[in-house]
């Protein structure tokens, strides 16, 4: 009897504990739309999509493979996309993770193309009531062909 009780005990505050979780807040949904902009640019080369998501002053920091440090300014980000705009990239992309507190954000990214994979962390902060991409850092990495 103690058993079935404590059972039933578990299950029901477990259930209660669920069904009390919050829902996504309106910031989460806005910080989730400017990464779905960011990887909607991404996906189709597309420039102005990307605009939309980055706040212009900001860069793009990763390790070079000697190690050093290296950093693109949005314009020359852009630069890269010019040869294939439009074009759809094969692959799957994907907001792996989503951090909100208060004004200030950051996203995990999952890009898995066919010959590389890419990690993006992106910090976002809320500006005029919108929430723009301030920074980004990425690893990438190449599949065996």
């Amino acid at each position: 009897m103690f058993k079935t009780f404590a059972l039933a005990s578990v299950l029901l505050l477990g259930s209660t504990a669920i069904a009390q979780s919050p829902a996504p807040t309106t910031d989460d949904a806005m910080v989730r739309e400017t990464i779905a902009t960011y990887l909607h640019g991404l996906k189709f080369n597309d420039v102005e999509s990307l605009k939309k998501a980055f706040l212009p002053e900001a860069k793009l920091y990763f390790v070079k493979k000697n190690g050093s440090l290296g950093q693109l300014t949005q314009e020359q980000w852009y630069e890269g996309f010019k040869a294939s705009a439009g074009k759809e990239e094969q692959g799957e992309l994907s907001i792996a993770a989503v951090d909100v507190a208060g004004n200030a954000a950051s996203a995990k990214v999952e890009e898995d193309y066919p010959n590389s994979h890419y990690t993006d962390y992106v910090s976002l902060l809320k500006l005029n009531g919108e929430w723009k991409i301030v920074n980004k850092i990425f690893y990438a990495s190449s599949k065996p062909h």
